[in-house]
C-alpha cells in the first residue's frame, strides 16, 4: 500500500516523464526524417489537388471489380485510378477553356446507348421506348439507387462534353479540296532519276568511335525525344526455399508406404489396425481425401489430358492397378485406374443456318425458318455427297464463329453442347453427316472423331521443403545479407555460388520484380529516403525463398542517362560520322565518276513517288526522293544523309500528275486520318502538364 500511496502523490511527475519521453520520441523521429510530412493528397495535376481519401475509396471499388473479370492487386487499380484522375483532370481543363458545356440531352443520349438502361423494360414506354420520365420517376422512388447512380452520372458528363469536345476538334481539322489535290500529287507524280548511293554499313564500325560525350550531345540536343521518369535499380540474389534432395526421398518414401498395408495404432480401440493398400482400398474415395493434398476427382480423361510423360502408361493401366509412384511438377503422385469409357469425347464440325427469331449472333442473311431448313437440305445433300468439301462449305455458309476454322468445334464431352447436337455426335460414328435442328439453327454435323477415356483415382502429395531445409535456407540467407552489408555484393554470391540476377529498373508505383513476381514492398523498400546506394535488404517471400535485394542505382527524373540513351542513339550518331567520311568521298562532276571513286555504281530509280520514296534493295528514303523532285534536270545534287546511306542524285524528269474532275477520294484520305486526331490530345497534354505525384507516400 505505501508504494502504491508514493505513486499515487508522483502520478504528476510521473505523466510529466512520460510527456517529455514522448516529446523526445517525436523530435527524435521529425529529425530522422528531416521534418518531412506525408501529404492528404495523394497527388496534383496543374495545380488540382487529388483527396486522398476520395482516391482510396475509388481504388477499392477498381480492386473489387477487376478488369476484364480478372483480378487486379492494390498497385494496378491504383495505378490505372491515377491515369484516370490525370485524364480527366487535363481534359477538363480544356473544357473550361472552350466553353464546353453539357444539356439533359446530351447525357439522355448517352444512357440510352447503354444497353443496360436503354433496352431495360423498366425504363420503357408501350411503344418500346426508352422513357425519360419513367427513368427519373424509378429513382426518385428508389433513392438508394440514386446515389449510386450519382458517380455514373458524374462519368457520364464528361464522357458527354468528351464527345462535344471530339466533335469540335474534328471540324478544326477540316480538309479542304486543295489538301485532297495535294494529297494526290504526292501520290501520283513521278519522278526519275539516276543516284548513287554509299551505305553505310560500308564502313566499318571500329573506323567510327562514339563517345559519352557525343552521346550526352546529342541527347541535350534532343531533349523532348529522351526524357525520363525517375526510377530505381535494383539487382537481387534469389535463394529459394526449395526442397532438398533428401526432402524428395523422404515424400517418396511415404508415398511408397501407401502401395503396402500399414499397422496404425488406434487411439478409441487401443489396438493396432491394419490398414488396406491403395490398390486394395474398398473406398477408394475415401482413401484419397485421407492421403492427398487434392481432391478425388471421378471424371473421364483422356490420353491427351494427362502428363504427356506418362499418358502412355496411365491410359494402358488395367482396371484396379495402380501405377506409380510418379513426378510431374511439384507433386508426387499414385493413380489407380477405375474404369474406361468408349468415345467419352467426339470431335465434330458443323454448318450452322439460322433464321430471325433463332438464337444465332453472326447471321450472314436474313432468312424465314422455312428458307434455312431448305438451304440446310440443300448444303447437306453436297457435303454428303462429297465429304471433302465440309470445310469450304462451312467457311462460306456457316453463321457460325467457327467458319473460320472450317466448322471445327474441336473435342468436347457428352453435355457440353446443346442436348439435340450433342445427342447426335454421340450416337453416330466417326464420319456420319446429319441435320439437327436446335434453338440456334439448323447444324450440318459432320463426327469427325472419337476418344476413349479413363477414371483414375489419383492421390496427390506436393514435395515441399522440410523444416530443417527451410531453416537452413534461411540460415543462408541472412548470413548472405550480413556479408554483402559490408562486402561487394557480387563478391559475395560468388562466393556463396548464387547468382545476381540483372537489376530490375522500376518506377516508383510497379510492382513487378522478376523471378519473384509481384513484390511491391521491395520497390517501395527502395524508394523510401533512408535507403541509400549500395544498401541491401532481405525479403521473405511466400511459397518463394528469400530474396536479398541491393539498390544498385538512382536515376533521377529528368534527361535519360548515357548509359539508357546509348542502345538507340549510338546507331545514329555512328551513321552521322560515317556520312562525313563518305560525304567527302563523293564530290566529283558526274555520277560516273563518283560511283567509280566509291567502287559501287549508278542507279536508277523509275517513277518514285513522295508517298512511294522506295529505292530498291534499299527501303524507304524520302529525303532522297525529296531532293530529285526539287532539284533542276541533270544537275548532280550535293551529298544527302539518308536513312541508310549517303546519295547523289541527279534529276532525269518529273512528271505531273493529270487534274482530276474531282479529289474526293482523296479527301475522304485525310478525313480518316484526321478522325484520329481527337486520341493525340491527351498525350500532348500530359506532356505539357505539371502534374506531382505522391502515391507512394500511400500504396
Amino acid at each position: 500500500m505505501a508504494v502504491l500511496q508514493k505513486i499515487r502523490k508522483r502520478s504528476g511527475l510521473l505523466l510529466l516523464a512520460i510527456g517529455f519521453a514522448l516529446l523526445a520520441f517525436v523530435v527524435q523521429d521529425l529529425f530522422t526524417k528531416g521534418f518531412k510530412s506525408q501529404s492528404k493528397d495523394v497527388g496534383s495535376i496543374n495545380g488540382k489537388d487529388i483527396s486522398f481519401d476520395q482516391f482510396r475509396i475509388k481504388v477499392a471499388n477498381a480492386e473489387k471489380n477487376g478488369q476484364n473479370g480478372q483480378p487486379v492487386t492494390q498497385t494496378q487499380a491504383a495505378n490505372q485510378m491515377w491515369d484516370q484522375e490525370v485524364a480527366i483532370a487535363l481534359i477538363s481543363e480544356q473544357f473550361e477553356k472552350a466553353g464546353v458545356r453539357t444539356s439533359e440531352n446530351n447525357i439522355i443520349e448517352l444512357l440510352k446507348k447503354d444497353p443496360n438502361i436503354g433496352k431495360n423494360p423498366t425504363f420503357l414506354n408501350q411503344l418500346g421506348k426508352f422513357d425519360i420520365a419513367k427513368f427519373k420517376e424509378y429513382f426518385k422512388n428508389n433513392p438508394e439507387q440514386a446515389k449510386a447512380f450519382e458517380e455514373r452520372e458524374e462519368s457520364d458528363q464528361i464522357n458527354a462534353k468528351f464527345q462535344i469536345y471530339s466533335t469540335m476538334i474534328k471540324a478544326g481539322m477540316y480538309t479542304t479540296t486543295a489538301d485532297g489535290q495535294f494529297k494526290y500529287k504526292l501520290e501520283a507524280d513521278k519522278v526519275n532519276f539516276d543516284y548513287v548511293s554509299v551505305l553505310y554499313s560500308t564502313v566499318k564500325d571500329s573506323d567510327v568511335k562514339v563517345t559519352d560525350a557525343d552521346i550526352l550531345e546529342y541527347i541535350k540536343k534532343n531533349e523532348k525525344k529522351y526524357k525520363s521518369e525517375e526510377t530505381r535499380e535494383i539487382e537481387y540474389v534469389l535463394i529459394e526455399d526449395k526442397p532438398s534432395v533428401k526432402d524428395q526421398e523422404a515424400m517418396k518414401a511415404k508415398i511408397n508406404a501407401l502401395l503396402s498395408p500399414q499397422i496404425v495404432f488406434n487411439s478409441e480401440t487401443k489396438k493396432n489396425d491394419t490398414l488396406p493398400s491403395f490398390k486394395n482400398a474398398t473406398n477408394v474415395a475415401e482413401f484419397v481425401a485421407a492421403n492427398s493434398d487434392r481432391p478425388y476427382d471421378s471424371t473421364y480423361v483422356t490420353k491427351q489430358d494427362m502428363p504427356a510423360e506418362f499418358a502412355d502408361q496411365l491410359f494402358a493401366l488395367p482396371q484396379g492397378e495402380v501405377f506409380g509412384p510418379y513426378i510431374s511438377g511439384n507433386y508426387y503422385y499414385l493413380s489407380k485406374a477405375m474404369g474406361r469409357k468408349a468415345g467419352a469425347k467426339a470431335k465434330a464440325s458443323h454448318i450452322l443456318i439460322g433464321w430471325e427469331g433463332s438464337k444465332v449472333q453472326n447471321q450472314k442473311e436474313k432468312r424465314t425458318k422455312e428458307q434455312a431448313k431448305a438451304k440446310a437440305e440443300s448444303l447437306l445433300a453436297q457435303a454428303q455427297a462429297n465429304p471433302s468439301s465440309f470445310v469450304m462449305l462451312a467457311l462460306t455458309n456457316s453463321d457460325d464463329s467457327s467458319a473460320q476454322q472450317g466448322g471445327d468445334l474441336g473435342f468436347f464431352s457428352k453435355g457440353q453442347m446443346v442436348k439435340p447436337f450433342d445427342d447426335y455426335v454421340f450416337s453416330n460414328p466417326i464420319g456420319k453427316i446429319g441435320l439437327v435442328e436446335t434453338e440456334f439453327g439448323y447444324h450440318i454435323i459432320n463426327v469427325t472423331d472419337k476418344q476413349d477415356a479413363v477414371r483414375l483415382a489419383t492421390i496427390a502429395q506436393k514435395i515441399e521443403p522440410s523444416e530443417t531445409t527451410s531453416n537452413e535456407t534461411y540460415t543462408k540467407a541472412t548470413q548472405f545479407e550480413m556479408d554483402a552489408q559490408t562486402k561487394d555484393f557480387a563478391t559475395v554470391a560468388k562466393a556463396a555460388k548464387l547468382t545476381v540476377n540483372p537489376a530490375i529498373k522500376a518506377k516508383a508505383m510497379d510492382e513487378a520484380f522478376g523471378s519473384a513476381g509481384n513484390q511491391r514492398q521491395i520497390i517501395k523498400w527502395a524508394y523510401t529516403s533512408d535507403t541509400k546506394v549500395g544498401d541491401v535488404k532481405r525479403f521473405e517471400i511466400v511459397n518463394v525463398g528469400n530474396v536479398i535485394a541491393r539498390l544498385k542505382k538512382i536515376n533521377e527524373k529528368g534527361l535519360m542517362t548515357v548509359e539508357d540513351a546509348k542502345p538507340g542513339v549510338e546507331g545514329i550518331i555512328k551513321n552521322k560520322k560515317k556520312a562525313a567520311l563518305i560525304t567527302a568521298k563523293m564530290k566529283d562532276s558526274s555520277l560516273e565518276a563518283i560511283a567509280k571513286a566509291n567502287a559501287t555504281t549508278v542507279q536508277n530509280a523509275a517513277a518514285a513517288s513522295v508517298e512511294n520514296a522506295v529505292l530498291a534493295g534499299v527501303g524507304v528514303e524520302a529525303k532522297v526522293v525529296g531532293t530529285a523532285f526539287g532539284s533542276p534536270v541533270n544537275k548532280i545534287s550535293a551529298p544527302i544523309e539518308g536513312n541508310s546511306g549517303v546519295y547523289v542524285v541527279k534529276t532525269k524528269s518529273v512528271t505531273k500528275a493529270p487534274k482530276l474532275p474531282k479529289y474526293d477520294d482523296y479527301v475522304n484520305k485525310l478525313k480518316a486520318s484526321n478522325a484520329q486526331a481527337a486520341g493525340r490530345v491527351f498525350p500532348a497534354l500530359k506532356n505539357d502538364a505539371k502534374i506531382e505525384d505522391n502515391r507512394l507516400e500511400f500504396f
